[in-house]
């Protein structure tokens, strides 16, 4: 079992209490960690805004150096990193694997961030009052940041608040899921050993409450947040005042066109991007389009391939689908399921439940009103639709109040174009699954979805602010 304590301002220390993590999976402890207080809190925003020049001093060269470093020891302890979020998120350890590497990407390319600082110059000679001058934009660090992370990716995610604001030599305060509270401290021992000044980062796990007055705080220069619709909305109220990032999810769509040269692959990793992590992904897939030719098809391949999709102990290397991350959330998704059943929804494979594990889930003619469809489900459930044709698709895609990804199955490069053009959503991803990522890549949604973009560049772009210099000659 692994013990933690709070890391304050480079100083590691207890808290006002000390909590078990217990695995999702069967309940046994796995970490005991300090909770901070209040207080602490105030004591990490305090050092925050005492580092904030320290961060801002470092060259591009030592940010990038700090980063390098932290990503070496990210690959070093990469077994022990998905280890620690294997046990706490109850994630297949082989996914728990492809997070670390994940993160260590992300470390990377934070540090060719770094190293690369933006300046763009813009002859103003065009214009008579700009005869003879020169204006220079460069990028200056926004301040202390406040960054709040969810249970899901709680290594990766908590990568891209804290490596970009490295890149941009802002201090964070960073208050992780509860859940899910290892690796975010492993990381700050990284980051410290990596030769992150002093006050240069906190990681505060601690009750929610505690942290909404510093989302109010005018200290903190950026609020970003990644969670839930209803808490970022909250928090976005609360910091009126200041830039917010915000990713709050969705409810994914993928369509299948009738030309994809191999539907079984395609369902194949449909399967995948529906129940890997038991569907614990913002872009899980949860909404499946097939166009009406090739519907039966494509319907008897999903449920051959959920039911092909191993669940059980993520500690299991054949696992891909394990547990809720708690009996809450596992008794929501059931119920999800039986709602859809009971208005009219037809369950084609799964609906089991062992614990906090749901067996991979497919339903079909579900009103579009159940919360299957219209929310986010955040479990193992994917709903099978038909559509007429491709505008309908489209209209099927906007037919949410989420925009994050939206996947396309087709060689038509003409509806591939009609799609970019039409979908409502943050990224669309052409013969793949809404599950894709890659990390470089500006990942963000709209509507509500969230506000901004993630990725070392666009994070790093958050994270600062322009300031001009206008030369005379």
């Amino acid at each position: 079992m692994r013990e933690h304590q709070l890391f304050l301002a480079g100083r590691w220390t207890d808290g006002e209490e000390a909590v078990e993590v217990r695995s999702p999976f069967d309940a046994r402890v796995v970490s005991r960690i300090q909770r901070g207080s209040a207080a602490q809190l105030e004591a990490a925003a305090e050092a925050a805004v005492r580092a904030e020049n320290r961060m801002a001093a470092l060259t591009p060269a030592e940010r990038a150096a700090i980063l390098g470093r932290a990503a070496h020891r990210i690959h070093e302890r990469r077994e022990e990193l998905a280890l620690a979020v294997s046990e706490e998120a109850g994630k297949p350890i082989t996914l728990a694997r492809v997070e670390a590497d994940r993160c260590f990407d992300t470390f990377v390319e934070s540090a060719h961030v770094a190293r690369h600082p933006e300046v763009v110059a813009q002859d103003l000679a065009g214009f008579g009052s700009g005869s003879g001058r020169l204006a220079l934009t460069r990028r200056v660090p926004i301040g202390p940041v406040l960054a709040i992370t969810p249970f899901n990716f709680p290594l990766n995610l908590v990568a891209h608040k804290l490596a970009p604001a490295v890149a941009a030599g802002c201090p964070v305060v960073l208050k992780p899921a509860s859940q899910t509270p290892s690796p975010s401290l492993m990381l700050a021992a990284i980051l410290e050993e990596a030769g992150l000044p002093e006050g240069g980062l906190s990681v505060i796990p601690s009750r929610s409450g505690n942290v909404e007055p510093l989302a109010e705080d005018e200290r903190f220069g950026l609020l970003t947040f990644t969670g839930s619709m209803d808490v970022g909305w909250k928090l976005k109220r609360l910091a009126w005042r200041r830039p917010v990032a915000l990713e709050m999810g969705g409810n994914a769509a993928v369509v299948v066109e009738p030309d994809v040269a191999d539907p079984e692959a395609v369902a194949s990793r449909i399967a995948s991007a529906a129940y890997g992590y038991a569907g614990q992904s913002c872009i899980s897939v949860q909404r499946v389009l097939v166009h009406e030719t090739a519907y039966l098809e494509m319907r008897r391949l999903l449920t051959e391939a959920a039911d092909a999709v191993r669940h059980g102990d993520p500690a299991d290397e054949t696992t891909v689908c394990g547990p809720l991350i708690d009996e809450a959330n596992a008794d929501r998704v059931a119920d999800w399921i039986e709602s859809a059943q009971h208005d009219g929804g037809r369950l084609l494979t799964g609906g089991e439940r062992s614990g906090n594990v749901i067996v991979p889930t497919l339903l079909e003619e579900v009103p579009p009103d159940e919360p299957v469809v219209a929310d986010e489900v955040f479990g193992p459930v994917a709903v099978l639709f038909a559509y007429e044709d491709f505008g309908q698709a489209i209209h099927m895609i906007n037919d949410s109040r989420y925009g994050l990804q939206a996947g396309i199955f087709t060689s038509d490069t003409a509806k591939v174009q009609q799609a970019w053009e039409s979908v409502d959503v943050g990224g669309l991803i052409h013969n793949d699954v809404p599950t894709w990522r890659t990390d470089p890549m500006p990942y963000g949604g709209v509507k509500a979805s969230g506000i901004g973009r993630e990725g070392p560049i666009f994070a790093y772009r958050e994270m600062t602010e322009e300031r001009m210099l206008v030369l005379r000659r």
